[in-house]
Order: structure tokens, then C-alpha cells, then sequence
């Protein structure tokens, strides 16, 4: 080793470095030339990314999450981002479109249009994609349990436009599963919530073979308190049981694997995020290829879209905020990230601003231009740090799942509250941390201004419930009722005969039936559920 040192005043400062050959405690450098991770990417176990050149060839798409007030407002936004440099949409829709719930239910008075666009009609899918070339964008919709109804909307007014089925391109998250466990917008039980899943993956591997029928998403339970290994490892598990649930009703692995996603948050430790993308690679693709043996190779790549987190922003120095984005961003972008949303500065109080909006999608934009990382295929690969944090992520991962299936699995674990207790308690257990001042969040525990500054997000003008009803109620009262209700009637034979609902559930909107109305049917025949951990 060599021994540097340092004068400062009278006092003499020694540094000790370890040399090259040696790693994080002892580990011999003959070992790491020697390990798996030495592969390139592109190549099986993909810890090192899932494309031989990574964004050397194609960067990440830039998909920024937008939706509020109204459709008309929404695409206003969804124009102005695209103008921008925006590669990719995100769709946010309100609560009671999230719950397959029409504007003027009882149930969805001043939530209309609050965190996202309210969709209640084909009319109103038109105005959002308004001059919006649907062949050409590739379009994300965060939507669960109503997903089957939202796409299908999708793929009406393609329909309209005379755009072949099979050129529209983008996702649909499509994971319910989630939503028992630590979002709550659920409405089905879950078999049969699984049931309109598989009906929605089988639909679309006849019709739309570039749609991506399913996005598993780990963000929402990070959101909600898991910590790094638990977020890979409820993902994943939850991931198993839809491919298991498809083959069960009659796919096959490589019928739809290749069109599963997956959707990561992005936290501040950025070693750890890395480590933690690497890891869930990987450890997807040992998982898939075990118990299924896939033919094709895109059924065992895990290609994920990464969304800054929420969580981590505060209302105190809300500038501060930028930085966090930044830094999480970054971390997605060297974790090899397939497209990512960076938050706003001022997501913390509100809706972003169209300023901040734009600045967090010129975030992504420096990141790829400007920083020189996207000269490198996996620049953080072979570092003794990130792959030891990678293989305990890995084995830690690996434990979780394990005891998820010891219990029986996915279902039992959501239906007992399994995996919505592990989320509380480390959610409880990070607050803790913070209010002892443990875990330090600079402008919150530690590092206080005296003088606080007043700051606002973007104020939505709710008058705008009351229009959306009218329109709504105009819509019902000028359509053809008969044919409305013959055509519900047909979805509702589907539902109860095993038929797949896609296509009844297609022309039953173009008929100009309601989101609302389409969800009643699959109220009245399969009934509605309550956790038993109150998510």
C-alpha cells in the first residue's frame, strides 16, 4: 500500500490507500475478473443492461406524467411538453376514473379533475389526443383496475383515425395487485381483478403486438415505505404470479413476456438505486428463465420506466428539490433505465407548474447530453462497491420472494396482509428514523432556514367540475340509449360466459357508454373487496 501525507498547520493528516488488487474487505480482484458481472450487456444475466450499446445507440425515451382539470387542459399540456422535447406521454387520470367511476357519481364529488384528467367518454379521449398523431407517439397510461376499459378507449379512437391496431405503441400498467397492497385503487376481488388482466394480455397479443400489456410497478410500494430490497422483491413476486396467472389461462411464456414492463422508483442513495436496478435485472432474469425456459430472449429481459420519488420532495425549501430530481434521475440513467419521468420541484405542494414541469424534463435532457454518461455502456459496471451492494441486493431480494411463496403466495400473502404489513413497518420504521434525526433530510431535521419562503404549485381552477358533469349528462341524454344499453348487455354475456371482454368492451364505447357505466357491469357481476389491512 501507500502511505500520503498531508499538512494542515501543525497537525498531519495520514491517507491510507488500499491498492487495486483488493476490494471492499478483502475482496480479491481475481474474484470480480472471474464473476458473472464481468459479461457485457446485452448478454444473459443483463446485469449490465439489456442492450449491447445502452444509450450509446438509444437513449432512454423521456416521458414526462401529466393530467388535471380537464381533457382539453391535459392536451394543452401533453403538446407543450412534446414541443419541448418530450419523447414519450404519461397519462395521469383523476381518482374516480382511477376507480371506474363516472364525473357525476355521488362518490366522486370534488375529486373531478384533482390529481389527474378526468376521462368519462370516448369524447373526452378524443380531446385528450387531440392533434396528437397516435402512430407515432408511444403513449403511458397509469390506469389498474378500470386498465381494460381505458385501453379500450385507446383503441377506439385509433379506430377512428384509421390507424392500424398494430401501430399503436406504449403501455398500460395493468397491475392491480399493487393497488391491494399499498395504493388502494382497487375495486374487484382479485380473481377476478386477475381475470380481466389475463383477458386484456391475451386481447392484445392478437391485435396490438407493440402495446405493453402490463407494467408491474415497485414504485408505488416504495412510495409507500419498502426499502430497496423489498421494492425488487414484492415486484418481482407479484410479476411470477401474472405469468403464471397467463399461462393458467392458456398462453404461453413467449406469447406475452416480451410485452411485460416494469416500473421502478428512483431514491436518493445513489449507489444503492444503481445496485438496485442491476440487481432486479438480473434477478428477473434467473427467476424467468428457471421456472419457465423461454424461447425468446426479450421474455427474460427485465425493461423497466423509472419515476423520481415523490416521497423524498419537501414542501420546506422546496428548491432543494431539484437537486434530489437531479440526482435520482442520474441514478436511473446508470442503472439502464428503458424511459423516465423526473418529478417537479414543487410536487410536494401542489400539481407541477408548467415551468417546473419543464425544467424537470430538461433535468433528463442535461443528464443526456451534457454529463458525457451516455458515452459509456454501464460506466458503474465492475466496481467492487456496486457489485457487492448488487449481490446482497440479490440474495436479500431472493429471501423475500421465498418467504412470500413459504406462505402460500402472492394472493394469500395480499388476502392475510403479508406483504402490506412488511411495507408499514419499514415505512414506520424510515419516519422514525427521520423524527429522531437519524436519517437527516436537509430543510426538514436539519439545516433549517429561519426565514421561510412562501411557494405555491399550480392552482387548478375546480369551477370546472360543474362543466364536466354537463358535459357528461349532454352526452347521455343526445346518444342511442337502446343501443347503449344492447351493447352492455353483450359485455355483460362476456363476463359471465368467460369470453374475452375486449371487443364487446370496445364497441360498448364507441356506443358512446360511459367509464362508469362499463364498471357497473363488472360491479354487478363481480362485486367489490376490502382489504383486510385497510390499504
Amino acid at each position: 500500500m501507500w502511505i500520503i501525507t498531508q499538512s494542515v498547520g501543525n497537525d498531519a493528516i495520514i491517507l491510507v490507500l488500499v491498492p487495486l488488487g483488493l476490494g471492499v474487505e478483502g475482496t480479491e480482484k481475481s474474484d470480480i475478473d472471474e464473476s458473472p458481472t464481468r459479461q457485457l450487456a446485452g448478454s444473459p444475466p443483463y446485469r449490465r443492461g439489456i442492450h449491447e450499446n445502452m444509450f450509446k445507440e438509444k437513449l432512454w425515451t423521456m416521458r414526462q406524467y401529466a393530467g388535471f382539470s380537464n381533457p382539453q387542459k391535459s392536451n394543452e399540456r401533453f403538446r407543450e411538453l412534446l414541443s419541448n422535447g418530450q419523447t414519450g406521454l404519461s397519462v395521469a387520470f383523476d381518482l374516480p376514473t382511477q376507480l371506474g367511476l363516472d364525473s357525476d357519481n355521488l362518490l366522486s364529488k370534488g375529486e373531478v379533475g384533482r390529481v389527474g384528467v378526468p376521462i368519462d367518454s370516448i369524447h373526452d379521449m378524443r380531446e385528450l389526443f387531440a392533434g396528437i398523431d397516435l402512430s407515432n407517439v408511444s403513449t403511458s397510461m397509469t390506469i389498474n383496475a378500470p386498465a381494460t376499459t381505458l385501453l379500450a378507449l385507446y383503441v377506439a379512437i385509433a379506430d377512428e383515425r384509421g390507424i392500424d391496431r398494430s401501430e399503436i405503441k406504449g403501455t398500460v400498467q395493468n397491475d392491480i395487485l399493487k393497488e391491494y397492497i399499498a395504493r388502494g385503487l382497487y375495486i374487484f376481488p382479485p380473481e377476478n381483478s386477475v381475470r380481466l388482466t389475463t383477458d386484456l394480455m391475451k386481447w392484445c397479443k392478437e391485435n396490438t403486438p407493440n402495446w405493453n400489456t402490463l407494467s408491474v410497478s415497485g414504485y408505488h410500494l416504495r412510495e409507500a415505505g419498502c426499502t430497496a430490497p423489498q421494492e425488487i422483491a414484492l415486484t418481482l413476486s407479484n410479476a411470477l404470479f401474472y405469468v403464471r396467472s397467463a399461462i393458467k389461462s392458456g398462453l404461453a411464456i413467449d406469447d406475452f413476456a416480451p410485452r411485460i414492463s416494469f416500473f421502478f422508483a428512483s431514491h436518493n442513495n445513489i449507489i444503492e438505486e444503481i445496485c438496485k436496478f442491476r440487481a432486479a435485472r438480473e434477478l428477473w432474469f434467473q427467476l424467468i428463465t428457471s421456472e419457465f425456459n423461454p424461447t425468446n430472449i426479450k421474455s427474460s429481459q427485465l425493461r423497466f420506466h423509472t419515476q423520481t420519488s415523490g416521497v423524498t420532495l419537501t414542501a420546506q425549501q422546496p428548491l432543494n428539490n431539484t437537486i434530489r430530481v437531479a440526482f435520482q434521475a442520474l441514478s436511473a440513467v446508470l442503472g439502464g433505465t428503458q424511459s423516465l419521468h423526473t418529478n417537479g420541484y414543487d410536487e410536494a405542494l401542489g400539481l407541477p407548474t408548467e415551468d417546473s414541469a419543464k425544467l424537470a424534463l430538461r433535468t433528463q435532457q442535461i443528464i443526456a447530453f451534457e454529463t458525457g454518461v451516455t458515452d459509456y455502456v454501464d460506466p458503474m459496471g465492475g466496481s467492487y462497491i456496486i457489485e457487492e451492494i448488487t449481490e446482497k441486493l440479490i440474495d436479500d431480494a431472493k429471501e423475500i420472494i421465498k418467504s412470500i411463496e413459504d406462505f402460500g403466495g402472492v394472493l394469500p400473502g395480499i388476502k392475510s396482509g403479508m406483504q402490506q404489513r412488511m411495507i408499514h413497518e419499514s415505512a414506520w420504521n424510515h419516519l422514525s428514523d427521520v423524527e429522531s434525526g437519524e436519517e437527516i433530510v436537509v430543510g426538514v431535521n436539519s439545516i433549517i432556514d429561519s426565514q421561510i419562503v412562501e411557494e405555491e404549485g399550480m392552482v387548478l381552477d375546480f369551477n370546472g367540475e360543474d362543466e364536466t358533469i354537463a358535459n357528461l349528462m349532454q352526452i347521455k341524454d343526445q346518444r342511442d340509449n337502446s343501443e347503449v344499453s344492447r351493447l352492455l348487455a353483450r359485455l355483460e354475456e362476456a363476463c359471465t360466459s368467460g369470453d374475452n371482454i375486449m371487443d364487446p368492451l370496445i364497441d360498448a364505447l364507441k356506443a358512446e357508454a360511459t367509464v362508469g357505466e362499463v364498471n357497473d357491469v363488472f360491479r354487478k357481476l363481480f362485486g367489490t373487496w376490502m382489504s383486510p389491512s385497510g390499504v
